[in-house]
């Protein structure tokens, strides 16, 4: 068994008040689809620290939902152990990757500074991304149009948006748009995961 590990999102039920952590179920069937297992990962630092030195664990997989706590968002339990979450990858060197708010926080872990953006929910773009022009989904309000050093450029809107990030030495890779909710999954995305959890990054 293939596993990956993967973050959720936090939400909050207005009736009861519960935060609870969730996952898109899209996310699981999208992971099967390449050959994983998706290692649904609790907001709770010592306990995903644990699930993570499970053996079969071959990446980290940062999804998407919650702005960063330190742009105003409201779930800084998730930061927190999507911190511990990348530093454990990173000393390991197991293969990260970060989906809209999951490369943001590549971004932000890398030094670089994020800002409002426009016209990035619910449209598609048209991005060249690995010598390949693509069509991708957007579903974000938050973005940045610059880059630190070590944190490459691998795909940018057409307002300058970066779309996709790679930092090799760390074996990052970051994409703004959602695979997971392309109907039918597309054989590009399918095979962009495999190649990187693989260790083949592009």
């Amino acid at each position: 068994m293939k596993l990956i590990a993967t973050t959720q999102r936090v939400t909050m039920d207005p009736t009861t008040g519960e935060r609870r952590d969730a996952l898109d179920q899209c996310w699981t069937t999208f992971l099967v689809a390449c050959g994983f297992t998706p290692l649904v990962i609790p907001n709770h630092v010592e306990t995903a620290c644990l699930l993570m030195q499970q053996e079969h664990v071959c990446g980290l997989l940062l999804t998407g939902g919650n702005d960063l706590a330190g742009y105003g968002g409201d779930a800084p339990e998730r930061d927190a152990t999507e911190l511990a979450l990348l530093e454990m990858a990173m000393r390991t060197r197991q293969p990260v990757l970060g989906v809209c708010r999951g490369m943001q926080f590549l971004q932000h872990h890398a030094g670089a500074t994020l800002q409002r953006v426009t016209g990035h929910v619910a449209v598609h773009h048209t991005l060249t991304f690995g010598g390949e022009t693509i069509r991708v989904n957007s579903f974000h309000n938050w973005g940045a149009t610059s880059t630190v050093a070590g944190l490459d450029i691998a795909a940018v809107a057409d307002d300058g948006v970066i779309e996709a990030v790679v930092q090799h030495e760390r074996r990052q890779l970051g994409i703004m748009w959602h695979p997971e909710r392309a109907t039918p999954f597309q054989p590009r995305d399918i095979a962009l995961v495999q190649n990187h959890f693989s260790g083949n990054l592009q």
